[in-house]
């Protein structure tokens, strides 16, 4: 399930070759390479944005609330559908956390996680099943609920805000906590990830995801449950924004209506430079991954190289373009190499 057009083995090759070719032509491994070659030039500019004890924690903890965003986002769009309600699903969940534990003294932390990804789960599920059901547009339906939620966010904040002192000092503990130098919200975030790929890869409901994205007519006529599946697809996105807002509390302290705030172009950039098309059916959940660290990266990276923020700006839309006319390319050339290679077969 990769961007990564590859030529049939020939025999003799070894599988330990094979993986390595893999390896080598994965569309993963260029957007790891630029994030890798960002960090580098970032490095030799200023040292301490990777050697300084304050830079390592940052470039793993400031893209891990959004890695968790990207990889539900990643899911929808492989169904060839996007959820623009994620950051104010975020904003709401973060809200809710706050206000969890000012109401109701002494709630225990795993209760607040499990309203936060419950709370995320339903708007989600409202998502898909407008979609699903309503037979319109993904984009149409959750640009009209991500203002819907970011008015109910609003109006239910108002003029107040979550400050640090209304939360427990263990709950907030998890912003700033590491264990062996890691830390604790990178290291949820990668549990998240790994267990969102395992099921995309080994598991048939997430491979019907990809059949879905790629020709959701014929995933019908095949029988694939395409409905379930797609609202499985916005629950899934929705609970994993409702848990980023939940960290985002843990990590920030402070939550006001703004908390959330333009996550939904940041995840689908992140999604779409990590090599998840947008046209549905091809990406996987690390290249997401990848991109959303690549882009957080670059907007820590390009300050330190001296360059403007309006150059900042052009070079994160400048990867959204490259990568949306790169899965053109593949596309258009693994077209023509299967008409070849019917034509070979005649």
């Amino acid at each position: 399930m990769s961007t990564t057009i590859e030529s049939p083995p020939k025999s003799g090759t070894s599988p330990a070759v094979r993986l390595v070719r893999h390896i080598a032509t994965a569309r993963e491994t260029g957007i790891l390479l630029a994030l890798v070659l960002v960090i580098v030039a970032a490095t030799l500019a200023n040292p301490a944005f990777l050697f300084s004890s304050d830079g390592f924690r940052d470039l793993l903890l400031t893209p891990s609330l959004l890695l968790l965003v990207a990889v539900g986002q990643a899911v929808v769009i492989i169904t060839r559908n996007v959820d623009l309600s994620v950051g104010s699903i975020v904003g709401l969940s973060a809200y809710l956390t706050g206000r969890l534990f000012i109401d109701i003294p002494g709630i225990p932390i795993i209760g607040v996680f499990i309203a936060g990804l419950v709370l995320g789960g339903l708007l989600g599920a409202v998502n898909g099943a407008l979609v699903a059901f309503a037979r319109v547009p993904a984009l149409v339906i959750t640009l009209g609920t991500m203002y819907i939620y970011r008015g109910i966010n609003v109006a239910w904040t108002g003029s107040d805000r979550i400050n640090a002192s209304d939360m427990p000092a263990d709950f907030r503990g998890m912003g700033t906590d590491q264990l062996l130098g890691i830390p604790v919200l990178t290291i949820i975030a990668v549990v998240v990830l790994v267990a969102a790929a395992w099921y995309m890869r080994n598991i048939r409901g997430g491979r019907e995801l990809y059949a879905i994205g790629s020709d959701p007519a014929a995933a019908q006529l095949y029988g694939l449950k395409v409905t379930r599946r797609v609202i499985m697809a916005f629950v899934l996105s929705g609970a994993l924004s409702g848990l980023a807002g939940v960290l985002y509390a843990a990590r920030y302290g402070t939550v006001s209506s703004a908390a959330g705030f333009g996550w939904e172009l940041q995840a689908i950039g992140a999604a779409v430079i990590g090599g998840v098309a947008i046209s549905g059916g091809v990406g996987t959940v690390w290249g997401a991954a990848i991109g959303a660290f690549l882009l957080l990266t670059i907007n820590r990276a390009l300050p330190i190289l001296g360059i403007d923020d309006f150059w900042q700006r052009a070079v994160v839309g400048a990867l959204i373009i490259g990568a949306i006319v790169l899965d053109r390319v593949l596309a258009v050339r693994q077209h023509r190499r299967l008409v070849a290679q019917r034509e070979e077969t005649r």
